[in-house]
């Protein structure tokens, strides 16, 4: 009876002491990479998740073409654009929504250069609280930096490519007066700025798409460096 109460002390006292080694080298694999590896790492995987989003959207039908990201027009001027169409006037809606999706394609390569040197000021902080973040931590961190200086070199561009169709000023009248009845919000009466604002959450959505593959497949991305600060995270 002893014997049996010692086998089976000392087996729960094994199975307790491999669990608690488990837990302190899974506890280990982030402490463990040197800072260079964790900033390294997160570099790459920024940089990227970046560069693909841009090559996604940065096309003709980058946003027209893909329902996540496409722009329509803003709440309640989706629905009168919907009636407008059964009234024989879906050439001009659609005019309009495609110079705007067209507006947000033309405008999205102007970001690499500051999404680049962004990466490349990532701190070491920056890196090793990314990494213990959750699955949107890169995206917000690229938000976070770099939404604002955007939206003011988004802007010219989006502007430019609005008024060819000569219907941004129409938008903004109506909207505006939308906007003053609560049926559209305030910060989408502007065409030009709410054009700017959906380019803006479709490439930080597409990084974000980016961001999920390389930790979900670390070692798919044939980056050395990926697949040890990320395989550190499975």
């Amino acid at each position: 009876m002893q014997r049996r109460q010692f086998n089976a002390f000392t087996a729960t006292t094994a199975a307790g002491l491999v669990l608690a080694t488990y837990r302190q080298a899974w506890a280990l694999t982030l402490s463990d990479l040197t800072n260079t590896e964790a900033t390294t790492g997160l570099k790459t995987a920024l940089e990227k998740g970046a560069t693909a989003a841009i090559q996604l959207l940065g096309k003709p039908d980058g946003f027209l073409g893909n329902p996540k990201v496409r722009i329509p027009l803003p709440g309640y001027l989706n629905d009168a654009a919907k009636l407008l169409k059964t009234l024989g006037q879906g050439k001009r809606v659609d005019e309009l929504v495609t110079s705007m999706n067209r507006a947000a394609e033309a405008a999205v390569p102007m970001a690499k250069d500051l999404l680049v040197s962004t990466v490349k000021a990532m701190s070491v902080t920056d890196a090793k609280n990314i990494l213990s973040g959750g699955e949107n931590s890169v995206t917000t961190f690229f938000a976070e930096k770099t939404r604002e200086p955007l939206g003011v070199q988004f802007l010219p561009i989006v502007t430019k490519a609005t008024e060819k169709v000569g219907l941004a000023d129409k938008y903004n009248r109506v909207a505006g007066k939308a906007a003053g009845m609560g049926l559209v919000k305030k910060e989408d009466a502007n065409i030009q700025q709410y054009v700017t604002g959906k380019s803006l959450d479709g490439l930080y959505l597409m990084i974000g798409e980016e961001e999920k593959k390389i930790r979900q497949d670390p070692v798919g991305t044939g980056s050395a460096v990926l697949k040890k600060v990320f395989g550190a995270l499975k």
